[in-house]
């Protein structure tokens, strides 16, 4: 049975509609919170996690905004303080990104890139750092990737907005959690989503997943619900004293040296 770990606690998880950040919307839920829920393409599954949130008769707000635009971000945090007037948790999950080699790379590629997967971070904690204060303080997570540190095919503009995340996460840390708001960042391996699809220019995705369970010594993929428990965790009071930090989620996939 799910616990009542975030009873009265109000969650905004950027890029909640479907995936992992979808996952994570609803473990709060599940766990007492209430939930805004954020999109900016696919309305249709915005509202959709809204209603999984209700039925478990918590609130769930849904809000439009392309956190990469700075007016996004505003839109957003002015909607969540209208409605709530406070923020317990930020889950900065919402990325996006070009995926060519270096050498074919666009400046307006490199810019979306880095506005969604890195800059929104910064901008979105100065709001919700003063959203948290009025609550005694909070907790901010953001979703990183394994790219971030490795060198992943036709990666490079994500891999560096991921790496910038890690960062700011670790800055961000430092300099919050005097004001009681802890900043980590959690970094899963092959999650098994549809974002998958991607990859099926490479071959069949069948094929694709046995090629990347093949890579993980735990035997499998990682679900969006267990990214989902660590951000969870790192959101509870057992996790006070993690200050800017990187969890990494991958059932070992980033650890052998390849054959």
């Amino acid at each position: 049975m799910p616990t009542q770990l975030f009873i009265s606690k109000i969650a905004l998880i950027t890029g909640s509609g479907r995936g992992i950040g979808k996952a994570i919307a609803l473990h709060f839920a599940q766990h007492g919170a209430d939930v805004i829920i954020n999109f900016f393409r696919n309305r249709a599954s915005g509202e959709e996690t809204a209603r999984e949130i209700e039925k478990l008769g918590r609130r769930a707000l849904l809000v439009k905004a392309d956190v990469g635009d700075l007016d996004g971000i505003t839109h957003l945090f002015d909607e969540v303080e209208k409605e709530f007037g406070g923020l317990d948790i930020l889950v900065h999950n919402a990325a996006s990104g070009y995926n060519h080699p270096a050498m074919e790379q666009k400046p307006k590629g490199w810019d979306w890139t880095m506005n969604i997967n890195a800059r929104a971070l910064l901008f979105s904690a100065q709001r919700a750092a003063a959203l948290m204060e009025k609550r005694g303080g909070g907790k901010i997570v953001s979703i990183s990737s394994a790219g971030s540190t490795r060198v992943l095919p036709d990666y490079i503009v994500v891999g560096a907005s991921k790496a910038a995340l890690e960062s700011l996460t670790r800055y961000l840390g430092v300099e919050l959690i005097s004001k009681g708001i802890n900043v980590n960042a959690v970094s899963p391996g092959v999650v098994e989503t549809e974002a998958l699809n991607h990859f099926a220019s490479m071959g069949s995705q069948d094929n694709i997943l046995q090629k990347f369970i093949a890579q993980v010594p735990a035997g499998r993929l990682i679900t969006p619900e267990e990214v989902a428990e660590v951000v969870a965790f790192l959101c509870s009071p057992a996790a006070a004293m993690i200050v800017g930090q990187t969890i990494v989620v991958d059932g070992g996939y980033t650890l052998p040296i390849p054959k």
